[in-house]
């Protein structure tokens, strides 16, 4: 999917030259050639085509966070200490 992303690139980048260089061609032609016909359609693209990507890994960090993390805080668990029990007060 990436080869075809960077070969529309250099394509699209190849026009806006060929736009900049021509006589009647302008620099803000080139930039607008370059956005609109590159670099815009192809994010657009890109980010449905890395939507189902994207729904897997969120997916996998809430099963991951809910199956090991139960209070959903963060930190570690805590160590038991055992604690010395105290004595039985009794009355006078």
């Amino acid at each position: 999917m990436y080869l075809v992303a960077i070969a529309w690139m250099y394509v699209v980048l190849m026009v806006a030259i060929a736009e900049a260089a021509h006589p009647g061609g302008s620099l803000l032609g080139a930039l607008m050639t370059f956005v609109f016909w590159g670099a815009l359609p192809l994010a657009v693209v890109l980010y449905i085509l890395g939507s189902p990507a994207r729904r897997r890994a969120r997916r996998r960090a809430d099963a991951a966070s809910s199956g090991s993390d139960p209070d959903g805080g963060g930190h570690a668990p805590a160590v038991a200490v055992e604690r010395p029990v105290a004595p039985e007060r009794e009355e006078p």
